[in-house]
């Protein structure tokens, strides 16, 4: 499990250059080995993309179980199912990380459970809320407003975007608007579409949060702290929902969503995200996370019926458009590079011969 730990070292800070554009997490000797083949800003580039990427397809599933469990598993009993699960998920390989870190994990409580109260208490809470009242499709467009609030974060705290990730966003976000509204200049919300705007709110402050995260608290140790304070904090909300609204039966079609948010959408999503945004921030992968309403619409159609029209296919190919834009950049090696001034000098264009 050393690949899970989050060091970086002053090596990485060099070759790796703006924070805003890419962290990166990884062994000591990394940031050396990418100083040395120029090669290191693109493959962590890549990495995080591709890590970015599959917590938002595996999190389009959970859209799809949340609607699906609507009227069979009240919300909070789902969500705090869904956290138990993942916390026996990650436990065999976390508890000993977390054992050793316990005194930095006690010094750094605050973080953990303000982390813990916007990523796992609330958001999920509020998405199967959201799902007694609106589709998965819905929630899977609205959630997409969540990375410009992820951007606007990193801009505040003083990140270049950069002109292409800009226009991405705003191509992505266009698409999400049209798609919500159906073409229409009157977008009909209901009480289901309201709960998730304040879990897109919920999701892109615990990612803009991640990004300050003290960097010697190690991955399996972050993830199983945060999954057991927030399964605490719901604890009795878990409570008060089993008094008022009872228990519900399991079964096959009860329990085989839970696993899979539990361990899937949990354990190894969560994972994923976290390490995506220590590599690349969280404004590059809320851009990335606009491919959720794609993945979410063709899920809930596949499993659920959900329709599926031109205006939504159209909507999807502006989002596409926006995330292949706002993800990449004109030359990630060479323009993370010029920014230190160690490898600037390594690139530096021959003098002209006089």
């Amino acid at each position: 499990m050393a690949v899970l730990d989050r060091t970086t070292t002053g090596a990485e800070k060099v070759a790796t250059g703006d924070a805003g554009d890419a962290g990166s997490a990884g062994d000591a000797g990394a940031g050396g080995r990418r100083a040395g083949n120029g090669l290191g800003v693109g493959n962590g580039l890549g990495a995080g993309l591709a890590l970015a990427a599959l917590a938002t397809v595996v999190w389009s599933g959970s859209f799809v179980t949340s609607r699906a469990l609507h009227d069979s598993v009240p919300p909070v009993q789902h969500a705090f199912w869904r956290w138990i699960i993942a916390i026996a998920t990650v436990a065999p390989f976390a508890a000993r990380s977390a054992w050793r870190q316990r005194k930095l994990l006690r010094t750094h409580l605050r973080f953990l459970l303000l982390a813990a109260l916007l990523g796992v208490t609330v958001y999920n809470t509020l998405v199967n809320q959201a799902a007694m009242t609106t589709t998965a499709g819905n929630m899977g467009m609205i959630m997409a407003a969540s990375p410009v609030l992820m951007a606007l974060y990193e801009r505040l705290g003083g990140a270049r975007l950069g002109a292409r990730r800009v226009t991405g966003t705003v191509i992505a976000c266009a698409g999400v608007l049209l798609l919500v509204s159906k073409g229409s200049l009157t977008p009909d919300f209901t009480a289901g579409d309201l709960w998730v705007v304040a879990a897109a709110v919920c999701f892109g402050s615990y990612s803009a949060l991640l990004r300050r995260r003290p960097a010697e608290i190690e991955g399996p140790a972050f993830l199983l702290a945060t999954f057991v304070l927030g399964a605490l904090m719901l604890l009795p909300v878990f409570l008060v929902s089993l008094a008022v609204q009872g228990g519900f039966e399991p079964t096959t079609a009860t329990v085989s969503p839970l696993l899979y948010v539990g361990v899937v959408s949990s354990a190894v999503a969560f994972f994923a995200w976290n390490k995506a945004i220590d590599r690349i921030g969280a404004a590059r992968a809320g851009v990335v996370y606009y491919l959720q309403p794609v993945c979410v619409a063709l899920l809930s159609y596949a499993v659920l019926g959900e329709a599926m029209g031109w205006t939504q296919i159209v909507c999807m190919a502006l989002i596409l458009t926006g995330v292949t834009l706002g993800s990449t950049t004109r030359s990630a090696a060479v323009g993370s590079a010029t920014k230190s001034p160690a490898l600037a000098s390594a690139i530096k264009p021959p003098a002209r011969i006089r």
